[in-house]
């Protein structure tokens, strides 16, 4: 259901003490509720008293004064990431560069909702370690991916649009019919006159106009991670998501977007101009389809920013640095890795080995 008002922006982050020890508690994945690090004290995060609402896009593109989703900003000294988070970080999951303290002034749309953790931190390391098991000739760095200052709980930004489309097209739908030609050949040194039936198309002009609602239009809203690398860690279980509370993101960090809302809305039209494409040859009918032009119109376009859960790591080597990301819901891994040319020598090189004693056995003994 859309909303045209604006979210509250967040407040000041709040502070969650332990009821038993004092410490801070933070949101366990595998509890799906506040608990102590230090002495296992657990606390439910209270009910929303709203719903995940979808804001028109107008209010959604009116920035604010924003005062900070967790306790420190950092910035980073290599990719420019924007990371917030209640510990003092020192290293960037996404690079591996060093953090310093963000104090830039910040306007930004505030989120709407959060996909909380569901795989906790044991959990996603036994992903990666699968994951990595089955690289073969990976260097060993890769290994070192899930240590604690490499391999962050991280929330990424997403935008999700809806909207209502009426489109007409032009374009040809295609019949075929089958002619039969003659032709010859060559048997046995002789002229062999042959027929075969050939297919054909018969175009004809088409035009149409078909119509789709799209809801929750999926729209990555960083750039620090590669695009094809996000998509690839779905699906994303968004009947999950719950409106947006500073509890969720307690001892966890969360990723500032770079991609602006407005850049978000023109992607989520390209992805829909798929789809409304297929719709249009689905109307064309006919056995072949051809769409020379079409024109949309959007009505009640809403949006909203999506906090994404993911485990996020990087290592350097050989000067570059590799990314690891694994879907905080369901343990899908995506990442990258090189080869190393020792373990591939050595792989060569035992191969060559056996090959020679092989020849040397069956020479003294086979031949």
């Amino acid at each position: 259901m859309s909303d045209t008002t604006a979210s509250p922006s967040p407040t000041a982050p709040r502070e969650f003490p332990c009821g038993a020890c004092g410490a801070r508690l933070e949101y366990s994945a595998g509890a799906r509720q506040m608990r102590c690090p230090y002495c296992g004290s657990q606390e439910k995060i209270p009910e929303a008293a709203r719903e995940v609402r979808e804001h028109a896009v107008q209010t959604l593109f009116a920035r604010r004064p924003a005062e900070g989703l967790a306790r420190h900003r950092f910035v980073c000294q290599g990719c420019g990431a924007h990371v917030q988070g209640d510990h003092l970080s020192q290293v960037c999951q996404f690079c591996t560069a060093p953090l310093v303290t963000d104090d830039s002034a910040d306007v930004q749309v505030p989120p709407e909702a959060v996909l909380p953790f569901t795989v906790d931190r044991g959990a996603a390391r036994d992903a990666l370690s699968t994951w990595t098991k089955s690289r073969w000739f990976a260097p060993n760095s890769l290994k070192r991916v899930n240590e604690a200052e490499r391999f962050k709980s991280t929330y990424l930004p997403h935008w999700t649009f809806d909207a209502q489309t009426v489109s007409d097209y032009r374009g040809q739908r295609g019949e075929y019919y089958w002619v039969t030609e003659t032709y010859t050949t060559q048997e046995d040194g002789k002229t062999v006159t042959k027929t075969r039936q050939v297919r054909k198309t018969r175009w004809y002009p088409a035009r149409g106009r078909v119509s789709r609602f799209f809801d929750d239009v999926l729209v990555n809203g960083t750039t620090q991670v590669a695009p094809e690398k996000v998509d690839a860690l779905k699906p994303w279980p968004l009947q999950q998501a719950r409106p947006y509370a500073h509890e969720y993101l307690a001892g966890h960090e969360a990723l500032r977007y770079d991609v602006e809302p407005e850049q978000g809305l023109d992607r989520a039209k390209q992805v829909m101009a798929r789809t409304i494409e297929q719709d249009c040859k689905h109307d064309i009918g006919g056995d072949e389809q051809r769409v020379s032009s079409v024109s949309t119109a959007y009505s009640a376009v809403t949006g909203k920013l999506l906090l994404m859960p993911v485990w996020a790591g990087a290592y350097l080597h050989g000067g570059k640095t590799w990314q690891i990301v694994v879907n905080g819901c369901t343990g899908e891994v995506q990442g990258e890795r090189p080869y190393s040319a020792a373990k591939i020598t050595a792989a060569v090189l035992a191969a060559v080995l056996l090959i020679v004693l092989a020849v040397i056995l069956y020479v003294q003994y086979g031949g």
